[in-house]
């Protein structure tokens, strides 16, 4: 499986961006998906994932009620629909999919995309 990240740019706080991750492969829909960020300087952290199912959506609390991810197995794409950002949200934003799991941790998935960056000004 490959996977294509995109949809990041500049925006203002308090805007919005969809962030899109392209899957390539038939078994897309049978892997547990997320979403991870990396600030500058800092470590790469969760922001949310899924089941392959499209069920069990669970977020980190630094984004719960303004982030909100599903996925298109038709269409073999995860979104990360991000409302109400702030500064804090700027970071290199990666998709991650895995056949085995739905973790929180980075670690416990095999693909990563490349990663699209998002800058949101103050």
């Amino acid at each position: 499986v490959q996977l294509q990240a995109s949809g990041g740019g500049l925006v203002q706080a308090g805007g919005s961006l969809r962030l899109s991750c392209a899957a390539s492969g038939r078994t897309f829909g049978s892997y547990g998906m997320a979403w991870f960020r990396q600030a500058p300087g800092k470590e790469r952290e969760f922001v949310a994932r899924i089941r392959w199912s499209g069920g069990a959506p669970y977020y980190a609390d630094s984004v719960k009620g303004r982030f909100t991810i599903s996925r298109d197995n038709a269409n073999n794409t995860v979104y990360l629909q991000m409302n109400s950002l702030k500064f804090e949200d700027t970071a290199l934003y990666y998709c991650a999919g895995d056949p085995n799991n739905y973790s929180i941790r980075a670690a416990m998935y095999r693909y990563w995309g490349q990663g699209t960056l998002v800058t949101v000004s103050s």
